[in-house]
């Protein structure tokens, strides 16, 4: 075990599963949060959680994002692109009658339903202790040292990658296993799909009157219908309310940042953008002094190892629940296991 770092983030779990630790409040998800997952189950009905994932189209959401490109692979002597619809016995021998397609996708990692892992954002802050802030990841991994790029051969083993986190990466989320017990919150059937913030009071009061009992382990789901709204536009979002529809989370309310810290969540997700409010919808900063652009980020990926989900779709499951006068499932939700990684789609499925 290394030590990477002299002191940590106030509030924050460095350290707490081991100076090495690499999952966070994944740790969390025990054998016996899985068995209370399992025990949601009555009806055997599942609900997957993702949009498509060349979904919400374009990048008006987020313009270093873009959809998915396919095209077929390379046939059998190299030749780039053609590999596709490849009739045997035309292209092989008279005999055989297979016909095969195979194809490649260049697929932006955050684009559409996804999480955030634990090194897609850091912090300059002083973890040497030496009055000197330094960018750092969760529990003091270094960027140029364990999340390394853009370089040549980031990877190390020839592939051509040219960025490659070494540590934090989502196959460690992805090797634990993300299955446990899903609670969903229904902000859209309270507030509606205005664009607005969430504070702890109003979060509390919609909980209570839906008797939500969040409890350590749990993933927490949030419901705001925008994931609805980018399925209805059909992959051309209005460019403007794209960043302005659904609740979400209000990350300058102090008491919200700390509800989340001390309630153990594994997991944050959202079928918003990303939880909390982010984008030109946004007011202009007036706090001048440094300070973080995304207050809940900055807690859960940064001091708490909380992944974040977002953009995951969650209308079909959360109507379900209200008809049923239950806000429990079984979440099976792991990411890729693509090594590296800051981000990863998936498609999770909830059970009922």
């Amino acid at each position: 075990m290394t030590k990477r770092w002299k002191q940590r983030p106030p509030g924050s779990t460095w350290g707490d599963w081991g100076e090495d630790d690499e999952l966070g409040r994944i740790n969390l998800i025990t054998r016996e949060k899985v068995l209370q997952g399992v025990r949601e189950v009555e009806h055997g009905i599942t609900f997957s959680l993702s949009l498509p994932l060349d979904y919400p189209g374009g990048t008006a959401l987020n313009q270093r994002r873009y959809p998915p490109i396919l095209r077929p692979t390379e046939d059998l002597e190299h030749k780039q692109d053609v590999f596709y619809n490849v009739v045997a016995s035309e292209q092989i021998a008279p005999i055989f009658t297979d016909v095969w397609s195979d194809d490649v996708v260049t697929l932006w990692l955050q684009y559409s339903t996804q999480w955030d892992s634990l090194s897609h954002q850091g912090e300059q802050f002083d973890a040497d202790g030496d009055g000197v802030a330094e960018p750092v990841y969760y529990n003091g991994y270094r960027p140029g040292v364990d999340i390394i790029g853009p370089q040549e051969d980031a990877k190390g083993d020839g592939s051509g990658s040219l960025s490659f986190a070494r540590h934090l990466g989502m196959e460690h989320m992805a090797e634990h296993g993300v299955q446990g017990r899903g609670v969903l919150v229904d902000l859209a059937h309270h507030l509606g799909t205005k664009w607005q913030p969430v504070n702890l009071k109003t979060l509390q009061e919609i909980m209570a009157a839906d008797n939500v009992v969040v409890e350590p382990g749990d993933v927490l789901l949030l419901h705001t219908g925008m994931a609805t709204q980018v399925l209805a536009w059909n992959k051309d979002p209005d460019p403007e309310a794209i960043h302005t529809t659904g609740s979400y989370l209000d990350a300058h309310d102090p008491a919200l940042l700390e509800w989340i810290a001390e309630s153990q969540i594994s997991a944050l997700v959202a079928d918003n953008y990303a939880v909390e409010g982010v984008g030109p919808g946004m007011p202009p900063p007036t706090d001048m002094t440094p300070h973080t652009l995304l207050p809940i980020h900055n807690l859960c990926l940064f001091k708490l190892g909380v992944p974040l989900g977002e953009l995951w779709y969650l209308d079909k499951l959360a109507t379900w629940l209200r008809e049923h006068n239950r806000s429990r499932f079984l979440l099976t939700a792991p990411p890729l296991n693509l090594p590296g990684t800051q981000g990863s789609p998936l498609t999770p499925i909830a059970t009922v």
